[in-house]
């Protein structure tokens, strides 16, 4: 019986089978859009879950009630060492990093590499897998190093090379030989080794070789810069933790700290979604929403083509039912046909994710997890999934075209509800409703995004790029990049070359705390500190509101410049009125003055407020890291060329690791490009999905009004009058969906822009527009095929059946 069920099934999908077709396509790529983003949803939720005693460790995050005083991933650096040490029954372990970047090299190969430089328990207490040597005592003594899988291959070409040596720079100039102690196969991701997108580091080196850095402050309370971690005991609760961490801090720290900082531990396994106001988290609703809806579109379709060939099929099921076909016979066969389609589209869907994969990865910006790692309960998703939907779309076959009386069945009499087509229109009304929001998400991300990019900005992006030159923090060294950066500039390809220790990256380097010479130092104000020489502000053509930029003279060294939110934060009504000020910076003896003042710009995201900043001179804090390279428009590879030519002769031992200020905003709003390929993603396959089942729907309605259009045209009517019956069954729909999306879209975009504070105005134009677009698509092709329909000759239409 089953046997024959399935023959019928597979005869009946044969003898539809544009309209199969049609469905198939549809939910094979729904289905292939929900496998994609159900694996990257699984893969995101695996973050930190991997590590050795997941459900134990802790990430210590600082509140601060002014947030220019601190990093939230940041906290005071002997914190974590000292909650180990005095609490041990709470305590288990701990660790502390932190990160720089520095010239690492073997023989020819030479690169500039990311270094954590942390704590010697860091491969015991997170049981990172390692290809070679041990993790108990890898890092203890002073001048080892652990490297990844990937490094070993990049400088040895090959795993096994334990006791083989690496020469690492300091910010000095000074080389000394690191030997490695461990080999890490390559590190999943994880909120350790890559706190954020921007960090990601591949060599590990322990605390006891700080000083070679010139990192002397690593158990200053002063310091509140490291990313700290720590692992309770078991049974133990981040609650308890609460007043421990706050008797250390009362106990050590100053009454300026005291009094403004709270820090909070917070689970690794869910600080990764929820960090940076629960950005990932947001990404992945968003995702899983637009595929369950896509999903829902094609089953939609699915219902609306079984409700259309309702009367195809009622004569067969009255036949049926005359000779003795019991009801639950007819039930089972006709939930066999949407059950064995439901199946062959995930087929087709398991068939089409390997060919999507590589494209949702780079939509997504990361690799997926293999399926493999998914778990064993992971195999009953495409089985449910295939259960659902032949129950959703064969539901109204199976059930309502089955209880129809054997006299009405033969005489082909439609339910009422398929007859006024009230739940079909209700049904398109919602794939229409899904499509428009869709479209308009698109679009006002899109508006976002290219905002964040534009001249809001604050400083011209164009042509700048920016390079990591060699460190070497004395007034020697200044003075060695000052040289090197005049012959840089004279090259005819460059319009100008600025040397910072800073760039617009949303990294900068510290928080000082700033108040008017004579005042009290408890009224100082936070700022965001920037390093930089006499060429930044032409380098990035950020304008000056009063007074000068520096000018490149030694009395510059006690110069600082403010810009303007800082100029209101200290109390100036005035841009202006700032100038020649005198200011002093909390633990720092010398008094500097106010020299200009720039126009705002955002140094960190949008969703961010711009906050108070202040330039000092490089040559009065000599520290610095990068060069910024203002290129003529033109051949941007021959100019490129030029300058690597160069600054191979003035940095032989430096490779030229260059970067375009457009490539470091992508990384700085790297989630919000995603989003913004994701809605485009989304809305391409909702059209698709919503469009695939207008052709169906409206193909069945042009066989099903056959005889109609004939008597109309008999009767006179026109090919533009047919083309109208036709739309005006779709036309209320669709200015129903719209007047439904139009607010739906308002609100959620608004509910986005509302994370941002500098954010685009909506106005109207973008709905009209999304309106206009899908009225048109569906004109269009409700066209195409009544018009085919109404040339017809009325004589073919009159004896149809």
């Amino acid at each position: 019986m089953i046997h024959n069920y399935i023959r019928i099934a597979f005869r009946q999908l044969r003898k539809h089978a544009f309209y199969s077709a049609l469905n198939l396509i549809g939910l094979a790529t729904a289905m292939t859009l929900v496998f994609l983003i159900g694996q990257f949803v699984w893969g995101e939720w695996q973050v930190n879950r991997t590590l050795r005693k997941a459900d134990r460790q802790y990430i210590l995050l600082s509140h601060w009630k002014d947030p220019n005083m601190g990093l939230n991933i940041t906290t005071l650096a002997p914190l974590a060492r000292r909650l180990r040490e005095e609490y041990p029954t709470l305590i288990a372990n701990y660790y502390r990093w932190d990160g720089l970047t520095s010239i690492v090299s073997k023989a020819d190969k030479q690169f500039r590499e990311s270094i954590q430089l942390g704590d010697p328990t860091f491969l015991s207490m997170y049981g990172l897998k390692l290809l070679h040597g041990d993790a108990r005592t890898a890092l203890l003594q002073p001048f080892s190093v652990a490297i990844t899988e990937d490094k070993a291959l990049t400088y040895f070409g090959q795993t096994d090379v334990i006791g083989q040596t690496l020469m690492i720079q300091n910010f000095s100039g000074a080389t000394h030989p690191f030997t490695i102690t461990a080999v890490l196969k390559n590190i999943p991701e994880n909120s350790i080794t890559q706190i954020n997108a921007t960090i990601k580091n591949t060599f590990f080196i322990p605390t006891n070789t700080y000083t070679y850095f010139n990192r002397t402050d690593f158990e200053s309370w002063q310091n509140g810069v490291l990313p700290s971690y720590i692992e309770l005991q078991g049974g133990i609760s981040s609650d308890q933790l609460t007043k421990p961490i706050q008797h250390l801090i009362d106990q050590n720290a100053s009454a300026l700290i005291r009094a403004n900082l709270r820090v909070e531990p917070v689970a690794l396994t869910t600080f990764y979604r929820q960090k940076d106001n629960g950005l990932v988290n947001r990404m992945l609703i968003t995702l899983s929403l637009a595929g369950l809806f896509i999903l829902l579109m094609a089953i939609v379709n699915g219902v609306n083509l079984s409700m259309s060939q309702s009367a195809s099929r009622l004569r067969e099921i009255g036949v049926r039912k005359a000779l003795g076909s019991l009801r639950k016979q007819l039930v089972t066969q006709l939930l066999t046909e949407s059950v064995l389609l439901a199946i062959l589209a995930t087929g087709l869907a398991l068939c089409l994710y390997p060919l999507a994969r590589p494209f949702f990865e780079q939509l997504v910006g990361k690799p997926l997890m293999p399926l493999a790692s998914l778990p064993l309960m992971a195999l009953f998703i495409p089985l449910a999934m295939a259960g659902g939907i032949s129950l959703l779309t064969g539901i109204y076959p199976a059930f309502v075209l089955s209880s129809r009386p054997v006299v009405d069945a033969l005489q082909r009499k439609q339910p009422l509800i398929a007859r006024k087509l009230s739940l079909h229109q209700g049904l398109v009304g919602f794939q229409f409703l899904i499509a428009i929001v869709t479209l308009i998400g698109a679009v006002l991300v899109t508006q976002q995004v290219r905002y964040m990019f534009s001249q809001a900005l604050g400083y011209n992006q164009a042509y700048v790029v920016s390079a990591q030159v060699p460190r070497d923090w004395s007034p020697a060294g200044v003075r060695k990049l000052e040289t090197s950066r005049r012959i840089l500039a004279a090259l005819p390809a460059v319009a100008s070359v600025s040397l910072s220790h800073e760039i617009p990256n949303g990294n900068n380097g510290g928080q000082p705390m700033v108040y008017q010479q004579g005042a009290d130092s408890t009224q100082a104000i936070s700022m965001q500190a920037l390093v930089s020489d006499e060429n930044y502000w032409q380098t990035y053509q950020i304008p000056l509101v009063a007074g000068r930029f520096f000018w490149g003279h030694d009395p510059d060294s006690l110069s600082i410049v403010l810009n303007e939110k800082a100029v209101r934060a200290m109390g100036y009504q005035k841009p202006g009125y700032a100038i020649g000020k005198q200011l002093r910076v909390r633990s720092d003896p010398r008094v500097f003055t106010v020299v200009g003042v720039t126009r705002d710009f955002h140094f960190t995201s949008m969703q961010q407020a711009i906050q108070p900043m202040l330039f000092f001179s490089v040559k009065g804090v000599p520290i610095y890291r990068y060069f910024s390279f203002k290129l003529h428009p033109g051949s941007i590879p021959q100019r490129l060329e030029a300058i690597q030519q160069q600054w191979s002769v003035l940095f032989p031992n430096a490779p030229f690791e260059y970067q375009f200020m457009d490539q470091t905003l992508e990384k700085l709003y790297q989630t919000e490009l995603q989003l913004k390929k994701a809605a485009y993603l989304a809305t391409a396959l909702a059209l698709l999905v919503v469009l695939l089942g207008l052709v169906g729907l409206v193909s069945l309605s042009v066989i099903r009004r056959a005889k109609e259009i004939g008597i109309r045209k008999v009767l006179g009517a026109s090919v533009v009058g047919i083309v109208g019956l036709f739309m005006a069954e779709y036309a209320w729909v669709l200015l129903l969906a719209n007047v439904l999306a139009w607010p739906s879209a308002y609100w959620l975009v608004s509910k986005w822009l509302a994370d941002y504070t500098y954010h685009i105005r909506i106005s109207w134009i973008p709905f009209v527009g999304v309106g206009l677009v899908v009225a048109l698509l569906t004109t269009l092709l409700i066209s195409l095929q009544s018009i085919k329909a109404a040339l017809i000759n009325p004589v073919h239409s009159l004896r149809s059946e």
